[in-house]
């Protein structure tokens, strides 16, 4: 029996009728919900009256605006990774570094921007430093001004902030963790052989964190390449990336093939730069035997010591908190002084407009559709995590990236592939409430593959075996094997499908009805109309929304199984 038990791995066990259904289950959903479109895309940008056309794809380079968006969406992106690097890396040092009181806290709190809705990002900038925001109306009532001294709207500089403030923790994680496990003793051999300080960071410690560097800002240089919410509600109509521009083209201008065209473009880079860094990540691991953080951390003893933690941790909550502690600020300000105005109507339609949609009830709809996309999303990623627990060798190898496909492509170009594939049949749902839902299962479902997978890799078999030889069915070897093993993983996948879902904004913005707006989606239009009511009331949500968000992010920071820098 033991013979037959070692000799049936993975790649027998996914030949079975159930593991064949599982295997099923996120495939057929990936075929209707993420192919299909992808497919709808494609044809809209290669052909014209059933006959193949390259006229939309040769102007995207021929045509001056749109190689404009191209350029303009590769430089911002360029110097926002630049930027936020050499902001970045002193701290990545010091979390390496140095053990102090709170600095696994304060850790977590510099995740929080990452996690952040780009809708809420967009308000904090503004209430801190906007035309309305909380500087310039101090620098105004302090020097008798009658208009904002500082003037950011809708200019690069707003954005670069933004993107910073965005990517920060990410060159922190992964730059930190590598840092954390170098062995000190390489650095004070070359400080004993009489190099400097700086020589030593410069020929010694930088060579040897260079992939993490590579890898964590190929990172930063994606998600800058496909920012969508920050450059739309930030730099307004003066600028556009490549996905604001699939936006306006498909939203405004109703040009279908130019935004097809521009999606496809969109897809091909992105997918070339997700297989950089993955050739870059595969370098991060230091191979000089690294050591756990106990050796290469050290308290903060000497007054240089607590002068370099201090001003970090001070700079690091300035950078990161003072537009989020803006927001809240903004949210109770109104022109008579601090009010709770712009909570109280949030459930009120003063206008009495016909289609104007209460807040409160689009708060309604964001939760439901996060509970919603939360249950999907287990329903869809705990069989792709099963399946690829047991799939190994050539299957595992196609299977693995298949899965993990809908990572590479940008929810404004899910978005649109959805409102052009799935309105008319055999998927007619343009109409349909669970549209949303449906694409706030494909960014998230990923998430709950790569927070479960690692548990059940990590289960051994003989632990399953042994309950087999025990006398224990399939289902309950599962139910008291590997259910309670995997428990926590599911939890945190869940907290990254609901906190995901209720912060989705660039496929929402395609596809939500008018009379169903997500909190979002509602903050946008808010954001876009005059009057400080509507300011107020933006405001107002951001916070909620905000709170929300960091109330999730930590909650899954704290049951979360692997505390590494990896992303």
């Amino acid at each position: 029996m033991d013979r037959g038990l070692d000799r049936r791995g993975p790649e027998v066990a996914i030949k079975t009728p159930y593991s064949i259904i599982l295997a099923a289950l996120p495939l057929l959903f990936l075929g209707a919900f993420f192919f299909y479109p992808l497919a709808s895309i494609l044809l809209q940008g290669l052909m014209q009256d059933g006959h193949w056309d390259l006229s939309g794809p040769a102007r995207l380079f021929s045509h001056r605006a749109y190689a404009g968006v191209i350029w303009f969406t590769t430089w911002q992106a360029a110097l926002s990774t630049v930027l936020t690097l050499i902001i970045a890396l002193p701290a990545a040092y010091v979390f390496a570094r140095y053990r102090f009181a709170g600095r696994n806290l304060l850790l977590s709190l510099t995740a929080i921007p990452f996690v952040l809705p780009s809708v809420v990002v967009a308000s904090a900038f503004q209430a801190l430093l906007g035309s309305r925001g909380l500087v310039n109306a101090w620098l105004m009532d302090s020097f008798s001004l009658t208009r904002a001294p500082i003037a950011l709207d809708h200019t690069i500089w707003f954005i670069l902030m933004a993107h910073v403030f965005y990517n920060f923790t990410v060159i922190v994680r992964i730059v930190g963790s590598s840092w954390a496990r170098l062995q000190p003793e390489i650095s004070q051999a070359a400080r004993m052989l009489g190099a400097t300080p700086l020589r030593c960071f410069r020929e010694v410690t930088l060579p040897l964190i260079m992939p993490s560097v590579l890898a964590a800002s190929m990172l930063v240089f994606i998600f800058c390449f496909s920012s969508f919410g920050v450059i739309l509600l930030l730099g307004g109509p003066r600028f556009s990336t490549i996905e604001v521009e699939i936006y306006r083209q498909a939203v405004h201008l109703f040009n279908l093939p130019m935004a097809s065209a521009l999606s496809l473009l969109q897809i091909l880079l992105t997918l070339a730069f997700m297989g950089t860094y993955t050739a870059l990540q595969r370098r991060t691991t230091v191979t000089l035997y690294p050591e756990s953080r106990a050796v290469t951390e050290r308290r903060v003893s000497t007054p240089r010591d607590m002068l370099i933690v201090g001003a970090t941790c001070l700079f690091v909550l300035m950078l990161l908190g003072s537009p989020l502690a803006a927001l809240l600020a903004r949210s109770f300000q109104g022109p008579g002084g601090l009010t709770l105005d712009y909570y109280r109507n949030l459930s009120v339609n003063i206008g009495q407009s016909l289609f104007f949609i209460p807040p409160l009830k689009a708060m309604g709809y964001s939760l439901g559709f996060a509970l919603s996309t939360l249950v999907m999303a287990l329903a869809v990623g705990l069989p792709a995590a099963f399946t690829l627990s047991r799939a190994s060798g050539p299957l595992g190898a196609v299977l693995d990236p298949i899965l993990m496909l809908p990572l590479a492509c940008s929810a404004v170009t899910l978005g649109f592939g959805f409102i052009i594939a799935l309105d008319e049949p055999p998927l007619n749902l343009r109409t349909s409430v669970w549209l949303i839902p449906l694409a706030h299962t494909l960014v998230a479902y990923p998430f709950v593959v790569r927070s479960v997978l690692p548990s059940l890799k990590g289960i051994p078999n003989a632990l399953k075996e042994a309950a087999s030889m025990l006398g224990a069915s399939p289902a309950m070897v599962f139910l008291k094997v590997v259910a309670p093993i995997v428990s926590r993983a599911v939890v945190v996948g869940a907290i990254f499908a609901f906190t995901i879902s209720i912060g989705e904004f660039g496929a929402t913005v395609f596809i939500a009805r008018p009379d169903t707006p997500t909190m979002p989606l509602a903050i946008y239009r808010f954001l876009g109309q005059p009057g400080d009511l509507n300011y107020g009331q933006a405001m107002a949500m951001s916070s909620i929304l905000m709170l929300v968000t960091a109330a999730g992010f930590l909650l899954l920071d704290r049951v979360r199984l692997d505390r590494g820098g990896g992303y």
